[in-house]
């Protein structure tokens, strides 16, 4: 398993859950507030906000907590938040993104600066890795939306360019700028998807063993504790062995 979505699913089976999904729900919030303030508050006219509270409802957010960050923008009470873009590397030479929304520029980099050099790390250049990973769309399905064949023929026929299918469910992969064509194309044959947002996604993985991949988790775990930290991407690869230790630990 590679990228951003294994140590997603590790996370999440961790403990501490009351409080993930609080500062989960805050996350989604200021995503929806800011992408409404960019645009006109009706998800039907703008396609950011639409994704935006299409992944929170996918997370169970509640529709007053959708809505009540829709109204903060009409209000004009919003904090104004800045989107930044932190990289760097990890342990063992990991490459790592991080994309901030932020209402204090200084106070996010001084953060993030500092869980790099904590985990042995380093933050470097806007551009210093970002040249090696592809910037897509990614669209998540449930495995109940169909087997592996059916979702890759939907695939094919919506335009993606790839679709991992597992027992968790499946992953299609897109241009990013045919997101939208091909999440209504898959939407209309499949159903409402999971989740529909743009990632990095890297061009090659580098693989680590268990205590490098420990030392990494940590410091993707330090980063997405930050109320500033949207998403954060790492090109790391753990053989199913390590994931399952790391899992159970």
């Amino acid at each position: 398993m590679a990228g951003h979505s294994q140590f997603k699913n590790i996370m999440h089976r961790k403990g501490r859950q009351d409080a993930v999904r609080s500062k989960m729900f805050s996350k989604l919030a200021r995503e929806i507030t800011v992408a409404a303030k960019q645009g006109l508050p009706d998800p039907a006219m703008n396609p950011r906000l639409r994704l935006a509270v299409q992944n929170a409802k996918a997370e169970s957010m509640p529709k007053d907590n959708i809505q009540r960050a829709i109204n903060k923008a009409v209000g004009g009470d919003a904090d104004t938040y800045e989107e930044v873009r932190y990289e760097g590397y990890g342990p063992g030479g990991v490459a790592v993104i991080v994309e901030v929304l932020t209402d204090n520029r200084n106070r996010s980099a001084s953060n993030v600066r500092a869980a790099f050099t904590k985990a042995g790390g380093a933050l470097g250049e806007t551009g210093s890795v970002s040249f090696m990973w592809d910037r897509v769309g990614e669209i998540v399905y449930p495995a109940k939306a169909g087997n592996a064949e059916e979702v890759m023929d939907a695939a094919i026929e919506a335009g993606a360019d790839d679709v991992q299918s597992d027992e968790d469910g499946h992953t299609i992969i897109c241009a990013f700028e045919n997101l939208g064509d091909v999440s209504k194309a898959l939407e209309a044959s499949l159903g409402e998807a999971s989740s529909v947002k743009v990632i990095w996604k890297p061009q090659t993985n580098i693989p680590v063993d268990e205590d490098r991949a420990q030392s990494i988790l940590k410091l993707v775990a330090t980063l997405e504790d930050d109320d500033d930290v949207q998403n954060v991407y790492a090109n790391f690869e753990v053989d199913e062995e390590t994931m399952a230790k790391l899992s159970a630990a």
